[in-house]
């Protein structure tokens, strides 16, 4: 079994988002796990997006990349530039990935348009994520 960590600066919406599509993506044939630089809980509109497409991501905790220090990961997924240049030194084999998603958490404008740039970087990760599993653990 793969083990997988995602990888954000505070481990609250864009590697959440990616948890919760890997997870669903990839089911039971790879372990998944997200973490940040730091903890900034889990935002509670990448929850009401991913709901909206279906994924409950509301029992999701924010973790410290320390945490998992001990884990042999095959891959290592940064979703921000902050994240990828922060990232500690794993001693495994993994593979690191990387792809800087804007970041939602940042958005401006009335609780309609800040949704609707939740929605677009969900539908951004979606499709990555998509193809990762596609490309890496399936087949």
């Amino acid at each position: 079994m793969k083990n997988i960590l995602v990888l954000c600066t505070g481990n609250s919406c864009r590697s959440q988002i990616a948890e919760g599509y890997l997870k669903y993506f990839a089911g039971n044939i790879a372990n998944i796990y997200s973490a940040g630089i730091e903890t900034h809980g889990v935002n509670p509109r990448a929850i009401e997006i991913m709901k909206r497409d279906g994924i409950d991501i509301s029992s999701h905790t924010s973790n410290n990349v320390n945490e998992y220090l001990g884990v042999d990961f095959d891959f290592v997924i940064t979703v921000c530039d902050n994240a990828k240049e922060s990232c500690p030194y794993f001693p495994t084999r993994a593979v690191k990935l990387h792809y800087n998603f804007p970041d939602p958490a940042k958005a401006q404008g009335t609780e309609e348009q800040v949704m609707e740039q939740f929605r677009a970087v969900r539908e951004l990760i979606r499709q990555y994520i998509q193809n990762f599993v596609n490309n890496n653990l399936k087949g």
